[in-house]
């Protein structure tokens, strides 16, 4: 593998971090020991700036370009945002209805199969098999949700990011 350049993040499929390199875990570092590395992300990702710096935190993250794009928020440099879940309220969600069809006349079958619901009938005749003709009343369907979060992560692979401490000083060309 070539020299890595000093600040440089790369993706690792192992369970260590390899030699001059640490995990970007959100770590606090010395300056005192790591000043080329601090010349270059300075307190992007934390640390007071005198004493400690931080590392980028990539634990269940997604790496994204600092910047704005045709249409997209801007984004700052080490700048976190997202959520691991989301609870949607009502208001949230796009105005729709649910619609239960049934027929108006009386059912002349026990069974559901190849068949809707009848509006009356005998109670072993409760289903028809013409097509619908009315809407059950709205009372009939309940809403649903019940305010609770859902998984909001995309699909991932457990990966380790991490980033060279030793290197090549990046040049500003």
């Amino acid at each position: 593998m070539s020299e890595p350049f000093i600040g440089e993040i790369r993706i690792f499929g192992c369970n260590f971090a390899p030699r001059s390199w640490a995990f970007c875990n959100g770590q606090l570092l010395p300056i005192s020991q790591n000043t080329a590395l601090f010349s270059i992300i300075g307190t992007t990702y934390g640390g007071d700036g005198r004493s400690t710096m931080a590392l980028p935190d990539l634990q269940g993250r997604a790496a994204m370009h600092p910047g704005r794009g045709p249409g997209l928020t801007s984004r700052q440099l080490g700048e976190r945002t997202g959520t691991a879940t989301v609870t949607l309220s009502a208001a949230q969600m796009p105005n729709h209805t649910h619609t239960f069809r049934c027929l108006s006349t009386s059912g002349s079958s026990a069974t559901p199969i190849n068949c809707y619901p009848a509006e009356s009938g005998a109670r072993d005749t409760e289903y028809i098999a013409d097509a619908p003709n009315t809407d059950f009343n709205n009372n009939a369907i309940q809403l649903q949700g019940g305010n609770q979060a859902h998984n909001n992560v995309q699909p991932y692979l457990g990966l380790n990011f991490c980033i060279a401490l030793q290197g090549l000083y990046p040049s500003r060309s």
